[in-house]
């Protein structure tokens, strides 16, 4: 487990036997909703629009009936619609929901649809759209639409712009779109809890007129919380100091890895409400900017990075193509946020000796560890004494084919495969060909 959690006599010091309070009561109640319908088949039909050549050859990919390719929220959820009048009709729930970050840990949040974050929304550029939005919250709450050029009045400012959606009402917001991106949903209502607590969600607009083809396209929300170790309620009056990192709700090692064939054009979004900027890396390719949530940049104007930095408020949008197979890291680069249940309030022992307090502790409490002399890696490879604190992820988390990864949090992997059978099915880990695995040599 991890040792940043617990201090005894200057040392870090995991007390495995030692006494805790019990696991706190569930305090929330949410139930995640089916989707009972197509999320896409009320787009209308429009003119398909011929892709650039892939680079090499792969499976044929079941066709959508649409004009772009759907996107994909990894472990969460495409909210659907009904046309009504020609105007796509979609429904929002504002309420409390129980996440599971990962196996081990569920967390009272707040969120729409039975999840946080909620339900991506997806349109077209031109399309009339309602969104209906119900609290089902103990307080009031609003919702504006970050990026969006709308009336005034529909822009979701409570006390402003329109009144607070009290507790049991529902209110209508419709508008046009009149651009394409990738924007997103959330508060402005008590918006330093709401947010904190998770409302927030992804809202798509896809271009009429597509002038490429994307074969994979994912929307992933980068965010940050304190949460208490052997607690399950996050603390929205936290300024600076987190200890868990998500991607969509979840935390390695509990992300779905990104599924893509070998020569796949491939769109990743990023959206942040949190406090942090995120810095978030690829390994083994590079990037293109090409979007922010002010739209679209046109395209001589790209730049490639393997780190795109994704500053709070603001969405940013990357291409680039999947021309590298293997199992690729794709994580936030402070260092902190790709760890689970961070402590900060302990002393550094690195290089100091600790074997006169082990011995105490093996008196006092059996099968306690004195760590971080040499380093924090240790904890990877401790993993059982997680169970020792209710609800609560070790720091260091999953395993690889080679042992501990040493990471959690704000981490995924990406799986590019030449032959895939489905976008579905984790294809398991990457075999590498010969000579092409780094391996231990006799110096």
């Amino acid at each position: 487990m991890i040792a940043r959690r617990k201090v005894l006599s200057g040392g870090a010091v995991f007390a495995g036997g030692a006494a805790l309070l019990g696991r706190l009561g569930s305090l929330f109640t949410g139930t995640a909703r089916a989707q009972s319908r197509d999320p896409h088949g009320q787009h209308p039909a429009e003119a398909a629009v011929e892709g650039a050549p892939r680079p090499r050859p792969a499976p044929a990919v079941k066709p959508s009936g649409l004009p772009y390719t759907p996107v994909v929220t990894p472990d969460g959820a495409t909210l659907p619609c009904v046309i009504k009048g020609g105007v796509k009709e979609f429904h929002l729930v504002a309420e409390r929901v129980r996440q599971e970050f990962a196996p081990g840990m569920t967390v009272n949040a707040w969120g729409y649809n039975g999840r946080t974050p909620g339900p991506t929304i997806e349109a077209v550029e031109g399309d009339r759209v309602r969104i209906l939005v119900t609290n089902r919250l103990a307080e009031h709450t609003t919702i504006h639409w970050h990026g969006i050029l709308l009336p005034n009045g529909m822009d979701g400012v409570g006390g402003l712009l329109q009144p607070h959606i009290k507790p049991g009402e529902t209110f209508a917001y419709e508008f046009t779109l009149r651009q394409q991106g990738t924007y997103m949903y959330h508060p402005h209502a008590d918006e330093t809890v709401q947010m904190a607590m998770g409302m927030m969600g992804f809202l798509v607009i896809h271009p009429r007129n597509p002038k490429r083809r994307i074969d994979r396209d994912f929307c992933l929300f980068p965010h940050e919380w304190m949460i208490e170790p052997g607690s399950s309620t996050p603390n929205p009056n936290i300024m600076i100091d987190f200890n868990i990192f998500t991607f969509n709700g979840r935390a390695f090692p509990g992300t779905s890895p990104l599924l893509m064939r070998l020569g796949d054009r491939v769109r990743l979004r990023f959206a942040n409400v949190s406090m942090d900027s995120h810095p978030l890396h690829i390994h083994g390719h590079r990037m293109f900017v090409v979007e922010t949530d002010g739209g679209p940049i046109p395209e001589p104007a790209w730049w490639p990075e393997s780190t795109i930095n994704v500053p709070p408020g603001t969405t940013r949008t990357m291409e680039f193509v999947a021309d590298n197979p293997g199992d690729w890291p794709l994580h936030c680069h402070k260092t902190h946020h790709a760890m689970n249940a961070m402590s900060h309030d302990i002393p550094n022992v690195i290089g100091v000796d600790q074997s006169r307090l082990q011995q105490k502790l093996d008196e006092i409490a059996p099968g306690s560890m004195a760590m971080g002399t040499t380093g924090m890696a240790e904890h990877a490879m401790h993993q059982h004494h997680a169970g020792s604190l209710p609800n609560t992820l070790p720091m260091m988390a999953g395993t690889g084919p080679y042992g501990p990864i040493e990471m959690g949090g704000m981490f995924t992997v990406i799986k590019i495969r030449e032959r895939l059978a489905s976008y579905d099915e984790d294809p398991g880990w990457y075999d590498p060909p010969a000579g092409t695995l780094a391996s231990k040599v006799n110096a």
